[in-house]
């Protein structure tokens, strides 16, 4: 059966190819309705930024080989099941569904690997699911506890959606540092206490006093957690330099192959900061006791609604303009958050 699949082609380069998908015994076919863009992975991809010799992602089968041009990426797919192989229920006939595939008006998967889209959640709604996944995995790796100072570097759709579940936390302060302004109003509005620009921190944190120590006042200055999510390397030293005594920066941020430098001969180990890597695609070692990947889809699930994050999405742009989206996105054009590509 023919189809229309996005390639990344070469950097800054997109192309939109006839392909055939096939349908086994075992799997459904869904035409899709929308599908989300991401502005971290699939940019550095477009970019040429991504380590090309990278496997695509091991974890998801429907993306295969490396991160080497020509290649199909994405995975934030909403559509309907229109066809179902011989061995699958007749049920899934008609029902809208979440899987995580690259750009294309059709596809076919298992149905283990699919989430059916709740009762009442629109497929934009649902195409948000892997940028609310990924805050609930960065939730569950920061461990917020009771009454911390609390730091979210970026105000991205997955910097904001970040702290929206945070926000549901009895946090004692929730900042974001965001250069873009419409950026720091959006983060106010999904739950932060606070919204400034890089340069207004040290105030906002009472910074100039620098940290407190194990010993000294009842409350050591700095933040007690801090979350880098802006996908600038350079950022890396702010966030260690808002870390309090005895804190924890937990880096979401992929790179790619953009060289991360940090400047450590300060106070980092007088204060015995701990800097710790957060991704999606696995669970962290001492959550796997009483955690699976179900589990975190299930809790993201219900963070959907509840953190708006329909309400990032800024553009919507035809599957056969997708350039135009990831031209958007690399220009950071005003207002652009979450675009989703349309299949009419």
């Amino acid at each position: 059966m023919n189809r229309k699949s996005l390639y990344f082609t070469a950097p800054y380069e997109t192309s939109i190819r006839d392909t055939v998908v096939d349908v086994d015994d075992d799997e459904l076919l869904v035409e899709t309705r929308i599908s989300g863009v991401s502005a971290g992975t699939e940019l550095l991809i477009y970019r040429g930024e991504a380590p090309r010799e990278l496997p695509a992602d091991e974890t998801l089968d429907a993306l295969d080989g490396d991160l080497s041009f020509p290649l199909r990426y994405g995975y934030a797919a909403v559509g309907d099941v229109v066809d179902v192989g011989e061995a699958v229920d007749d049920e899934w006939l008609g029902r809208s569904v979440f899987a995580f595939d690259p750009h294309e008006t059709r596809f076919s998967v298992p149905p283990e690997n699919v989430i059916p889209v709740p009762e009442g959640v629109s497929p934009e709604t649902m195409a948000m699911f892997p940028s609310v996944e990924t805050a609930t995995s960065l939730v569950l790796d920061g461990s917020p506890r009771v009454g911390e100072d609390v730091v979210v570097f970026g105000a991205g759709v997955v910097g904001l959606c970040t702290i929206g579940v945070l926000a549901s936390f009895p946090l004692g302060r929730l900042v974001a540092v965001e250069p873009i302004p419409e950026r720091r109003d959006r983060a106010e509005a999904m739950g932060a206490d606070v919204a400034v620009a890089p340069a207004e921190l040290d105030t906002a944190l009472d910074l100039e006093t620098r940290r407190g120590s194990d010993s000294g006042g009842s409350k050591p200055s700095g933040a007690d957690l801090v979350y880098e999510l802006s996908g600038r390397p350079e950022t890396l030293d702010a966030a260690v330099d808002a870390a309090g005594y005895d804190s924890r920066v937990v880096v979401g941020s992929w790179y790619g192959d953009k060289p991360a430098t940090l400047d450590l001969g300060t106070s980092f180990h007088r204060d015995r900061i701990s800097v710790e890597s957060s991704q999606v695609s696995t669970l962290a070692p001492e959550t796997r006791g009483r955690w699976t990947k179900s589990r975190r889809a299930s809790v993201a699930l219900d963070r959907l609604a509840e953190v708006d994050a329909a309400s990032l999405v800024t553009h919507r742009i035809p599957f056969a303009d997708a350039a135009e989206a990831y031209r958007l996105l690399d220009d950071r054009a005003d207002g652009v958050l979450q675009v989703l590509l349309t299949y009419d």
